[in-house]
């Protein structure tokens, strides 16, 4: 009669393919023999085996050679099966396979090993043919998991660079920002007759929105709201060229300011600066970038007001008793048609009564900024702000955007830029500039 190799089952050992990830198993059985037997077996299957009586003698032997796979016997003296488990659980280190080996077959004992934190359970006397598949199941497991561990660290590894590169955006436009911002250094001019503020909250660390003043003399003053199409840094570029432009940087004959035969400088006419700026955009067909814009020249001592609108919402003059009226014929963006012109309007404002222009931003955040939402949210709004009791001279536009800060709901930005530039007129008798 042959005797059966207890080492053996019948289809024979794992194939190497079937137990790639495993390369270290721990035996914890505290009855000797059964603890050779299987250390003999898994190392005829080309592991390397370590063996331990107990589960604080094989606890010890983990923090310092930790396996891939444990066979651990459920009742041993010391430490039992499943109490070295939970500990073999809170080691720091990768993923092990465990399985508990037990003669008890009660439905709790299976609950009880998987709470502890088993993977799987052989009943003893092992059978070798078992045996290799719960391994052969366990290494497929283990190789998941360590593919998983690896996706981790690559995913690890890309998120900090890519926290790293969002951080060093982030200061960019930090700093994109407050070059932005320092294109309109001055955000209120008293000029005596008639004050001049401005407003400009990009609705993100840069934007697409510009506003503006300058004086040439003592007698004329200019300003400008302009909008350019998108957002982001493309558009806050553009913003950059033509704050350049109108503040006269480039100097020549394209700057708003321009010396006249006297030595006086002496400001352009809102439509010739419209197609000059129309020229310069169009020059650059390869940015297709275009812009709305209001532009206007006040007289300060008589108050009036000529101004130019290409595609910008309508300037609004608001009376003193807190009406608002829509001005001009709206006209075409610049930057689109070369041959686009611009005809200019005019006005004279009275003594208390006030000037506005303002981007698209404004309307949006207005119309969203009243219950419930309205065309005229932006009306009421300036008449309810104009009725404020307190309000100081040139505090208007920081009143304004209080209110429509407020009426965002908690934790929400504005969806757009917010830019406005607003005239004062207090009338000649106000002294001279």
């Amino acid at each position: 009669m042959t005797r059966q190799d207890p080492c053996r089952g019948q289809s024979g050992p794992p194939t190497p393919a079937e137990i790639a990830g495993l390369r270290h198993a721990l035996v914890v059985e505290d009855s000797a023999a059964q603890r050779r037997l299987l250390a003999a077996i898994l190392r005829r299957w080309g592991l390397r085996v370590s063996e331990a009586r107990n589960g604080a003698e094989a606890l010890a032997l983990c923090t310092t050679d930790p396996p891939d796979l444990v066979l651990s016997d459920w009742m041993m003296p010391v430490m039992d099966g499943p109490a070295f488990c939970r500990a073999f659980r809170d080691l720091p280190r990768d993923y092990g396979y465990f399985i508990l080996l037990t003669s008890r077959e009660e439905r709790n004992a299976v609950a009880e090993g998987l709470d502890a934190g088993a993977d799987d359970f052989l009943t003893k006397p092992v059978d070798p043919q078992e045996l290799r598949a719960r391994i052969a199941a366990g290494a497929r497991i283990l190789d998941m998991q360590r593919q998983l561990s690896d996706r981790n660290r690559q995913l690890g590894a890309t998120l900090a660079e890519l926290q790293g590169a969002h951080a060093r955006i982030n200061d960019d436009l930090v700093q994109a920002r407050r070059f932005q911002q320092s294109l309109v250094p001055e955000r209120l001019r008293d000029f005596g007759t008639l004050r001049l503020s401005l407003l400009l909250e990009p609705c993100g660390h840069i934007g697409g929105d510009l506003v503006g003043m300058f004086a040439a003399g003592a007698e004329r003053a200019g300003f400008y709201s302009i909008d350019v199409a998108g957002h982001g840094i493309a558009s806050a570029l553009m913003c950059a060229r033509i704050g350049a432009f109108l503040s006269g940087l480039h100097g020549g004959e394209q700057a708003p300011a321009l010396e006249g035969m006297t030595g006086q400088p002496r400001l352009r006419r809102p439509p010739d600066l419209a197609m000059t700026l129309n020229r310069r955009l169009l020059q650059d067909s390869e940015a297709g970038e275009y812009l709305t814009m209001c532009y206007g020249t006040v007289d300060l001592a008589s108050g009036r007001v000529d101004l130019v609108q290409a595609g910008h919402p309508h300037p609004l003059l608001l009376r003193r008793d807190g009406s608002s009226v829509a001005l001009g014929p709206g006209g075409l963006p610049v930057g689109v048609l070369a041959d686009a012109s611009w005809p200019s309007f005019s006005l004279r404002l009275e003594p208390g009564e006030r000037l506005l222009l303002h981007s698209d931003g404004l309307d949006d955040a207005a119309a969203r900024g009243v219950a419930p939402p309205s065309e005229q949210g932006l009306a009421r709004l300036l008449q309810s702000t104009a009725q404020e009791a307190g309000i100081s001279a040139g505090g208007f536009l920081d009143g304004l955007f209080a209110r429509l800060r407020q009426s965002l709901p908690r934790g929400e930005g504005f969806a757009d830029d917010i830019s406005a530039v607003l005239l004062e007129y207090d009338g000649p008798q106000g002294g001279s500039p």
